[in-house]
């Protein structure tokens, strides 16, 4: 058998192919080795291209990476663990984990976020771990942020700007176990109040609790965000502020003066209609008086000619 017909050339070629297929060539400045990928502390400006498909694992971490593209990252269909901590990371958009189905892990702490959309997170249904914190300037989640992520068990949202968290972002998230929220400035405030209901009622681990604290009202201050549910509760439903008694003086006056609007309109009208009624009577009275004396003077002027003329007239 010649070497141009023997399997050596066709395994060569089969080999060339899946390596096109599997993506095995490693990026330049990062280490590859069994399905890993680190790139950590490269200095890269940008998300590394040629990782191998089969990648399971890959480190980006300590770069200046400014965005992750989904078109490169959602052909890494094998992957389960992201590390983008210490980037430029600014947002994360809807379609960028829209491949990558089977993460377990991601961490985007010490980025620069400033938007999550709404459904970030929505393709991430094997998500375990997810870490967003330090980045100051994320002062808002969107109720839908952790939809569809039924598989978390460790949340991290400390030092982030968030003051304010909508409860039914979590109303999925069953098998939630341990969740840090230190390093917030909460404001404990009425919109807060079935968030912290929820933190009493979920029973949930906060390793940090005594540095997560309410940093407004002023009766509030430096109480455990996880311990403000029954205060607040008072706060908002059975007890009134100064606000709340300058609403009801408002609505007082208000009705005071609608009703005392009211009142005189009705006044009003009960006097024109009397007035009304006064008028047609004094006009019914004159017409009877006027017909009386119509009759009374036709009747004289009857008997006047009679006598004229020596014969009684009828009338």
């Amino acid at each position: 058998m010649s070497p141009a017909s023997g399997p050596g050339p066709r395994w060569l070629l089969f080999s060339f192919g899946m390596g096109l297929v599997s993506g095995s060539k490693c990026p330049n400045n990062c280490q590859c080795q069994a399905q890993e990928v680190v790139c950590t502390g490269r200095q890269l400006t940008e998300y590394p291209p040629d990782i191998p498909l089969n990648t399971r694992r890959l480190y980006l971490n300590d770069n200046k990476i400014p965005f992750l593209p989904a078109m490169s990252l959602g052909l890494l269909s094998d992957l389960v663990y992201l590390d983008c901590q210490n980037n430029l990371i600014t947002e994360v958009m809807d379609y960028t984990f829209i491949g990558v189905f089977r993460l377990a892990y991601l961490d985007l702490s010490s980025n620069n976020l400033t938007v999550i959309s709404p459904y970030s997170f929505s393709m991430l249904s094997n998500l375990v771990q997810l870490n967003i914190s330090h980045n100051p300037h994320l002062l808002s989640l969107n109720k839908y942020t952790f939809a569809n992520t039924s598989s978390l068990r460790h949340l991290d949202l400390r030092n982030t700007g968030l003051q304010i968290l909508d409860h039914t972002a979590f109303q999925n998230l069953l098998t939630l176990h341990t969740l840090y929220l230190s390093g917030n400035p909460w404001k404990c405030n009425c919109s807060l109040l079935d968030f912290t209901i929820y933190l009493i009622v979920s029973h949930l681990n906060y390793p940090d609790e005594q540095n997560a604290t309410c940093v407004e009202p002023m009766e509030l201050v430096g109480w455990p965000i996880t311990q403000v549910g029954n205060p607040l509760r008072y706060m908002c439903i059975t007890h009134l502020d100064g606000l709340d008694y300058l609403f009801l003086l408002l609505i007082g006056f208000c009705i005071f003066s609608a009703g005392t609007v009211a009142a005189w309109l009705t006044g009003m009208c009960a006097v024109l209609y009397q007035n009304a009624r006064r008028k047609s009577s004094e006009a019914e009275d004159e017409d009877e008086h006027g017909q009386r004396v119509e009759v009374s003077r036709r009747i004289f002027q009857s008997r006047t000619d009679s006598q004229q003329d020596g014969f009684p007239r009828l009338i």
